[in-house]
C-alpha cells in the first residue's frame, strides 16, 4: 500500500511539474505585429471597385518598414516614382489602437490618418477617404498590404 501511494505521489508531481514548464501563449501585440517585418501593397478597393490595376507599378513596388520607435521608411522598390515617396515617416497609433497616423500623406487624395481595418501578423488593412481624380467626391478605399 506505501508503495502504491508513493508512486501514486511521484507521478502527479511529475505530471504537475511538466505542466507547470509550458509557456503560456501570449498573442503579439498590434505593435510587434506591425513591426515584426516590411509590408507591400496588394490590393486597393475604391467603394466596390478593385482598383489595383489602376495603382501605378512605382507604388506597388514600395516597401513599407515600420519601427517600435515610431520611426518608419519607405523603399521605393525597383520603379521609383517621380516625384518620389517621402523616405522616411512617423507613425503613430491613435483612438486605443483603431487608427494609424503618419506624419505624411501616403496616398494622394487621401489623409495622413488610417482606420485600421484588420493587423495580423501576415496582413495589414488600412481604411479612409480618399478622392480620386476626377471625381471631386470622396470615397471609401480600403487598402491591403501584406509581406
Amino acid at each position: 500500500m506505501k508503495k502504491a501511494f508513493f508512486y501514486i505521489s511521484l507521478f502527479l508531481i511529475i505530471i504537475l511539474g511538466v505542466d507547470s514548464c509550458k509557456k503560456k501563449y501570449v498573442p503579439p501585440t498590434k505593435k510587434e505585429m506591425l513591426t515584426s517585418t516590411t509590408w507591400k501593397l496588394d490590393k486597393v478597393v475604391a467603394g466596390i471597385l478593385d482598383i489595383t490595376t489602376s495603382v501605378p507599378a512605382c507604388v506597388k513596388d514600395n516597401i513599407f518598414t515600420f519601427v517600435s520607435n515610431g520611426t518608419g521608411t519607405v523603399n521605393e522598390g525597383a520603379i521609383p516614382c517621380t516625384p518620389p515617396a517621402a523616405p522616411t515617416f512617423n507613425w503613430s497609433f491613435q483612438n486605443n489602437e483603431t487608427e494609424l497616423n503618419f506624419s505624411t500623406t501616403l496616398i494622394p487624395g487621401g489623409s495622413s490618418t488610417f482606420t485600421i481595418v484588420t493587423l495580423s501578423q501576415s496582413s495589414l488593412v488600412l481604411a479612409q477617404q480618399v478622392t480620386i481624380p476626377p471625381s471631386p467626391l470622396p470615397v471609401a478605399a480600403t487598402f491591403t498590404f501584406i509581406h
